[in-house]
């Protein structure tokens, strides 16, 4: 146990190693953050580290969820994305998906990891989370970079300024963006999230809600990354997005629910270990 824990923590300084060195958490183009709205256009490629999660149909490719580089051959996504049988591809360096913009990396996925607890039966029991291990690891460039991971346990402060990025519906059952979008969601504290006249139960530790009302994200963001920057100016994937309301996107003292990436650092550095 010892040295599997030592092995562990070696993996771990490694990887924040390869990850500053390589610049995480640092966009090429910075993204465009100085206005409140519900929802814009993002700037092209100002969340590098942002993929599209792409299934087969047939013979074609389709966009099915949001996904996180963080690590060169390592993507982040959510269990309810994933289901058994399916192929998927990732695609990096990606903003309109309905035009070939010559940033794009395609890589296959190789392996996917589901955490064990995931139950797609049972959502609010948590753990909506899956890495996806890319057959080859992409050329990192100002399109495409790795988001950094938060520290093991960290728990954002109470309207704390985080964004979202997808290609989800702009609305309840509106139209599917082609071009990638970004909405400011600010923390709501577990102990507000979790009140009977919010989420109430549903909603876990493991968890953070971010957004309500006006803002939250939407069907096909489901998997991307909760980005938030921290104090040494660098972006961490705090969330990956979870679930919404069943009712409508943007309902009231409901807000976007994500798996809270600090609460599962240790199971991530393990997949990476050993997989």
């Amino acid at each position: 146990m010892q040295a599997e824990h030592t092995t562990r923590l070696g993996l771990m300084l490694l990887l924040a190693a390869a990850t500053i060195a390589h610049g995480c958490g640092v966009p090429g183009v910075q993204p465009n953050i100085n206005r409140v709205v519900n929802g814009e256009e993002a700037r092209p490629h100002s969340w590098p580290w942002q993929v599209s999660l792409q299934v087969k149909h047939g013979s074609r490719y389709h966009h099915t969820c949001g996904g996180t580089l963080i690590g060169p051959r390592w993507v982040l996504t959510a269990g309810h994305c994933i289901w058994p049988g399916d192929v998927y591809r990732v695609v990096l360096g990606e903003h309109d998906l309905s035009v070939h913009e010559a940033t794009e990396q395609t890589r296959d996925v190789m392996r996917i990891v589901v955490h064990p607890d995931w139950d797609l039966d049972f959502v609010a029991r948590g753990s909506d989370m899956a890495l996806l291990k890319l057959d080859k690891s992409p050329v990192l460039d100002a399109s495409v970079g790795p988001a950094c991971l938060p520290g093991a346990g960290e728990v954002l402060s109470h309207g704390a300024a985080c964004y979202l990025s997808g290609w989800g519906n702009l609305y309840t059952h509106g139209p599917i963006p082609d071009r990638l979008q970004q909405v400011l969601l600010p923390v709501v504290e577990h102990s507000v999230c979790s009140r009977s006249d919010w989420w109430g139960g549903t909603v876990k530790s493991t968890m953070i809600c971010a957004g309500g009302d006006a803002e939250s994200g939407c069907n096909g963001d489901s998997g991307g990354p909760l980005s938030c920057r921290g104090a040494d100016g660098r972006w961490a994937v705090h969330g990956v997005t979870s679930f919404v309301s069943p009712l409508v996107c943007n309902e009231e003292q409901k807000p976007t629910v994500f798996t809270r990436t600090s609460a599962f650092t240790d199971w991530i550095s393990d997949v990476m270990l050993h997989y």
